[in-house]
This record gives structure tokens, C-alpha cells and sequence, in this order.
């Protein structure tokens, strides 16, 4: 028994030399090696502020958001790097301390700065109420949205206007471009946004105004800082103060809302549409399989484990995996993705990157299905064979490695090959902290080309080719395991 404990350690203790040192890597950006980094959050959908655009046929976040960050990063001597998620993932990330700053069309609200805090205000504007142009006249003040179905960006103070209109069902989502989705489709008929984002999806007349203007129309907008980081509050109202008075930010807004008006619209051709951005979806297939890969042989070596803790016949023990499995199996993997990837970083001050984040929950929550899997399979080896292999001189480790443990892998295999299958799908939700996986890839795709459904549809293909061909190669090899069998 004692190798056996041996041989656990040290397979955890490669788990986890693996996952420390895996490369820092963002969904923009590279790690220096001697300038500072200056960690941008931002939800990169919210044109003119910030937005994708493929420049020289690559994929970048362009906006005035960003031109003023690069500002604020020369000023003080750093790189730039910039992380892409959804709004309401970025005032975790700032107090989780994942990244240095936001700008991200920012209201600073009293609840805000609550937890945050705020440099001067850069910006200046209003809220407007986007229609379908058939109800151009319909809405002419906010009391006819009576009742209405009227959707807003999660977290954001448009959000919080919307609740205000008596009787009315609140859309709330992540994306801009999914809520004028929504608009565009009729599930709901309103949307309540700003004056200066509300331009970009305009232009092609799908969406227009109504003459219904909120109350609390004005917006101010700021950078959000960590709270207690004065040095770097200071240094960002310097770089604002500079930028206001030489009138550089009215000139980043009018050259980033012209960078937005020249639409990436492409056909309707699905086809043409992969064809062109299939560099985008080769990268998102490159981390997909990295990420399910790790996932379940990561997965696979902790339930092993489990599985055999589960069996010591120690009652703590025992108790403790059935604890283990219980607990990732009763809880959703979005949750388990934000404990792991901002709670962590709260509670404990450990940073993980949006890869290692993806990985280590993938493990976990497969380790707790594989780990039943496991027990299944080593339960279902008869009895005799263990007695068999004792009585022969072996020891109980020993017996289980070269007796037990074959036998019960060949009979779970295809369980496995299922687990394998369901992590693959299951990887896409590591894209809500901006790992760029298919995705991730899709969503952008579907901002630069304004197409709601094509990208989808394309993921959903590569998704299905990908399962499919691992379920047939899966199939061939249980079926030599089955021929070796009758040998």
C-alpha cells in the first residue's frame, strides 16, 4: 500500500506543478518580460467605446475606450493588455484584483462605488429607447413602454431604468448585439441604451429611436479603479485631465463611432462567412480540445483516486469522496467556474488565468462523474480475482494496478468516451471569462459581421464534427479491446 500512496502523491503533485505553470494566457495580449502590465477589463461589445473589428485580417478590440487606455498605459511606462468578458463579469474581476482597471462605458453609481472606486469622468451622454421601425411612433413617452417587454445590458444602469416603467418583463443579458437580437426577432419590443452606442446599430435601419426619452437620461462615464489604489487613481485622472484639455477624447469618440459605422456586414452565405473568419474558429477548435484534453485527464486521475477513497473501507474517509462527489455533482459548472475563477482570487488572493480557471473546473467536475464510473467498474470485477491475485503474493496495490484496475477500465470505457463527449459540449461555458474557445469565437464573429445566427450554427457544426469523430474513434477502440478479449 505504501507505493500505491506513493505513486498518488506524486501524480497530484504533477496535477498541480502542471496547472502553476501553465502560461499566463489572455484572450489579448502577451505576458513581458521586464515592462509592467497595466490590465484592462472590458466588455468589447459596446461600439463606439469598444468593439471588435478585424484590422489587416486580424481580430482586435478597437474603441475610444481603448485609445484612452493606451494612453493611460504610455503615461505610466506599462503594456496593455486587454481581457474581454461580459459586463457584469468586470467589477469581480476588479475587486478579485484580474485586472487593473476598467473601461467599459462605466456609470459610476452610488452602489458602484460602493465597491470601487472611480476616476474623473471623461465622458458625457444620454439614454435613448431603440425600437423596430415599425413602432418608430408608438413609444412617443416612457409611460406608453407601460407593460411592454423592454430588454437592457445586465449590471448596467440601463438595467436599472428599465425596472423603473411600471408592469414591464426586464430582458437582461450580457451582450448588446444579443438584445438587439432579441429586438430584431420580436421577443421584446424596446431596448434601453445609450445615445452613443444606440448610432452603430442604427445605421442599417433594421433598428431606429423612439421618441420616448428616460427620465434619468443623462450618463456620466468613468474609469473604474480597485478601491485603495491611489497611486494608480492619480496617475488615470492625470492622463483624463491631459486628454480632456487637448480635446484627444472627443477626437478618439468621433474616429472610433467612424472606425463602427464602416459595418462588417457580410452575406448570408454561411459558407462564405466560415470561409472568411475560419482562422477565428482553428483557434477556438485548438483551445476547445485543450481544454476538454486536460479536463478529463486531469478528471480521470483525481476520480480515480476518489473511487479508491470511496472503497478504503476508512469511514471518514469514505465519507469525505462521497462529500466530494455530492457537492460538484449537485452544483451548477457556471458556479463551481466562478468560485474557482473569482472567488478564489477574493478569499485567497490567487489569481488564476482564464485557461487554468477552464481546466481546474473541467477536472473537478468531471473527476466527480468519472469517479462514480470508476467505482461502478471496479465493483462490477469480480470478487474471485482479488482473492486470485493475494493468494498468488501480491499485495492489495498491486493486485488493483495490474488485476482490478484493467478489468474494470475496459468495461467503463465507453462511459468514459461519453464523459469525454460531454466535456467537449460542456467547454463552452469557459468562454464567459474570456477564454476564446468556439464560443468565444462565434460571439465575436457575430459582432464583426452583425450575422445573429449564422456564427452559431457554424459552432454548433464544428461542435458536432468534433463529438462524432471522437465517438467513432471511441468505437473502434473498445472494439479491439473486445477482440483481445477472445484471443
Amino acid at each position: 500500500m505504501k507505493k500505491a500512496y506513493r505513486f498518488t502523491a506524486l501524480i497530484l503533485t504533477a496535477v498541480i506543478l502542471l496547472l502553476a505553470g501553465l502560461p499566463m494566457l489572455t484572450a489579448y495580449g502577451t505576458e513581458a518580460k521586464t515592462q509592467p502590465k497595466l490590465v484592462l477589463g472590458m466588455s468589447a461589445d459596446f461600439p463606439p467605446y469598444e468593439f471588435h473589428k478585424v484590422i489587416n485580417g486580424k481580430d482586435t478590440i478597437v474603441g475610444f475606450d481603448v485609445d484612452i487606455a493606451n494612453e493611460i498605459a504610455k503615461d505610466l511606462g506599462a503594456e496593455l493588455v486587454i481581457e474581454d468578458m461580459s459586463f457584469d463579469s468586470l467589477l469581480p474581476a476588479l475587486q478579485s484584483g484580474r485586472v487593473d482597471l476598467v473601461l467599459s462605458g462605466m456609470t459610476p453609481t452610488d452602489e458602484r462605488r460602493k465597491s470601487i472606486d472611480f476616476s474623473d469622468v471623461y465622458y458625457h451622454s444620454k439614454q435613448v429607447i431603440m425600437v423596430r421601425p415599425e413602432d418608430k411612433d408608438k413609444y412617443p413617452t416612457m409611460a406608453a413602454l407601460k407593460g411592454e417587454k423592454i430588454g437592457a445590458q445586465k449590471g448596467s444602469i440601463q438595467e436599472e431604468i428599465a425596472q423603473k416603467v411600471p408592469n414591464v418583463s426586464v430582458t437582461s443579458l450580457d451582450k448588446i448585439s444579443d438584445l438587439v437580437l432579441q429586438l430584431r426577432t420580436q421577443r421584446i419590443n424596446a431596448v434601453v441604451i445609450e445615445d452613443t452606442v444606440a448610432k452603430g446599430y442604427t445605421l442599417d435601419g433594421t433598428v431606429t429611436l423612439a421618441k420616448a426619452v428616460p427620465e434619468d437620461e443623462g450618463a456620466e462615464t468613468a474609469v473604474g479603479i480597485r478601491k485603495g489604489n491611489a497611486e494608480l487613481l492619480a496617475s488615470v485622472n492625470k492622463t483624463l485631465a491631459r486628454l480632456k484639455a487637448d480635446g484627444s477624447i472627443e477626437k478618439f469618440s468621433t474616429e472610433a463611432s467612424a472606425l463602427s459605422a464602416d459595418r462588417q456586414v457580410s452575406s448570408n452565405n454561411i459558407v462564405d462567412i466560415f470561409w472568411k473568419y475560419r482562422s477565428f474558429y482553428v483557434t477556438g477548435i485548438g483551445y476547445t480540445l485543450l481544454l476538454s484534453a486536460l479536463g478529463v485527464l486531469f478528471g480521470f486521475i483525481i476520480g480515480l483516486i476518489i473511487s479508491l477513497l470511496r472503497m478504503s473501507g476508512v469511514r471518514i474517509i469514505e465519507w469525505l469522496g462521497t462529500a466530494y462527489i455530492e457537492v460538484l455533482r449537485g452544483t451548477p459548472m457556471l458556479v463551481q467556474l466562478m468560485i474557482i475563477h473569482y472567488g478564489v482570487a477574493l478569499t485567497l488572493g490567487v489569481n488564476f488565468t482564464p485557461l487554468q480557471s477552464g481546466i481546474i473546473t473541467l477536472s473537478l467536475n468531471s473527476s466527480a462523474y468519472l469517479a462514480e464510473i470508476f467505482r461502478a467498474g471496479i465493483q462490477a470485477v469480480d470478487r474471485g480475482q482479488m482473492e486470485a491475485a493475494r493468494s498468488l503474493g501480491m499485495g492489495r496495490g498491486k493486485a488493483m494496478r495490474h488485476v482490478i484496475l484493467p478489468q474494470a477500465f475496459k468495461s467503463v470505457l465507453p462511459a468514459i468516451g461519453n464523459e469525454f463527449i460531454t466535456i467537449i459540449k460542456e467547454s463552452s461555458i469557459i468562454s464567459t471569462i474570456g477564454m476564446v474557445d468556439i464560443m468565444y469565437q462565434a460571439q465575436v464573429i457575430k459582432n464583426i459581421t452583425y450575422e445573429g445566427l449564422s456564427p452559431f450554427v457554424i459552432a454548433a457544426a464544428i461542435y458536432f464534427v468534433m463529438t462524432f469523430s471522437l465517438s467513432k474513434l471511441l468505437g473502434l477502440w473498445e472494439r479491439k479491446l473486445r477482440a483481445s478479449d477472445h484471443r
